[in-house]
């Protein structure tokens, strides 16, 4: 492995000269956003031409508060289900409503259960442990993964007290 030298100045300044790869895109010729920033003539016409569009051959759920597409999007998953539903009442609101990120929050976790079921459907048992990374937080992260797994059993506890108590 490479050693990096970085030397200080006097005044505890970084001198940026001996990091590698300091101001690589200083230079406009060599930079391939450089066109579209001086999109700020008065006609705006500046010289970059917009990429053709891809075809959307899925449904795509997209801001309120954007007017067109980007040229090129992900198609990999569209939207189906609970998890589905929930994403297209998300897509209905604003992204400066908290309710439009809680709902894509709750249909991540949907679809991760939509998901699993899937799995049994087709005769698959999933490996959960292994998908939520569980060895890679005990090899890396052991006081997290205690952490997480202890207020995992809090919450399940508390659901269970509160569901045992509903019943009485």
């Amino acid at each position: 492995m490479n050693e990096m030298t970085i030397v200080s100045q006097p005044n505890g300044a970084i001198d940026t000269s001996t990091i590698p790869g300091w101001g690589v895109d200083a230079d406009p010729d060599n930079d391939p956003t450089y066109p579209y920033r001086e999109r700020d003539k008065d006609d705006h016409s500046g010289t970059w031409d917009r990429p053709p569009r891809q075809n959307a051959d899925v449904e795509l759920l997209q801001s309120i508060e954007h007017t067109q597409r980007p040229a090129v999007f992900g198609t990999s998953t569209p939207p189906s289900g609970l998890s589905g539903m929930m994403r297209r009442a998300a897509f209905k609101k604003s992204e400066s409503n908290l309710l439009h990120w809680l709902l894509l929050l709750g249909a991540d976790r949907v679809n991760m259960v939509e998901g699993v079921v899937k799995d049994f459907g087709h005769g698959r048992v999933p490996n959960i442990p292994g998908e939520m990374g569980l060895r890679a937080g005990w090899k890396h992260n052991k006081p997290g993964l205690i952490a997480k797994t202890a207020g995992t059993v809090a919450v399940a506890a508390l659901a269970v007290a509160a569901l045992k108590r509903i019943r009485r």
